[in-house]
């Protein structure tokens, strides 16, 4: 029983002591009409874990835009230097994606709807200012692994603009 109380009191301390960051993706939002949604939770100086959700809101016939219409992304980050103020880090990522993708059969254009699966890396800068404004920028990619519909490349590539508390 003592060790079951230690556990619940070592995890509950963790969580809450721990820092954690909220973050929007200013570059997505302005450039191609895209929310991407971020949470990130340190787990020591070194690393962290968080998740994106991204939200394509341009439509279907513009230019340029995603494929993906939904993506969720959990993620983990280890941090190269331990310079408060500015830090490289890579990512490994695995992201959950569903969209449309044209496709071309009996001489007609047709979308196809998928959803798959991605694992893919990233690397990047943040920066942190003592009152707790955080900016990030990133760049990474990642493959499907599973459908046949899906784009068989993923970008990861964002400038996020949050709140650390």
């Amino acid at each position: 029983m003592k060790k079951i109380i230690f556990l619940i009191t070592l995890f509950i301390s963790a969580v809450t002591f721990s820092q954690k960051e909220i973050k929007l993706d200013i570059a997505d939002a302005l450039a191609i009409r895209s929310l991407e949604f971020s949470y990130e939770n340190y787990i020591n100086t070194e690393s962290s874990f968080g998740v994106s959700a991204l939200f394509n809101l341009a439509k279907q016939e513009v230019d340029f835009r995603y494929n993906e219409n939904v993506m969720i992304t959990p993620y983990y980050r280890h941090y190269f230097t331990t310079d408060y103020a500015w830090n490289f880090f890579g990512e490994g990522f695995f992201g959950i994606n569903s969209g449309k993708k044209e496709a071309i059969k009996d001489s007609g254009i047709y979308d196809v709807k998928y959803t798959d699966a991605a694992l893919g890396v990233a690397a990047g800068l943040k920066y942190v200012a003592n009152g707790g404004l955080t900016i990030d920028a990133y760049a990474g990619v990642g493959r499907n692994l599973f459908g046949s519909n899906s784009p068989t490349l993923v970008p990861r590539v964002g400038v996020n603009v949050g709140w650390r508390f």
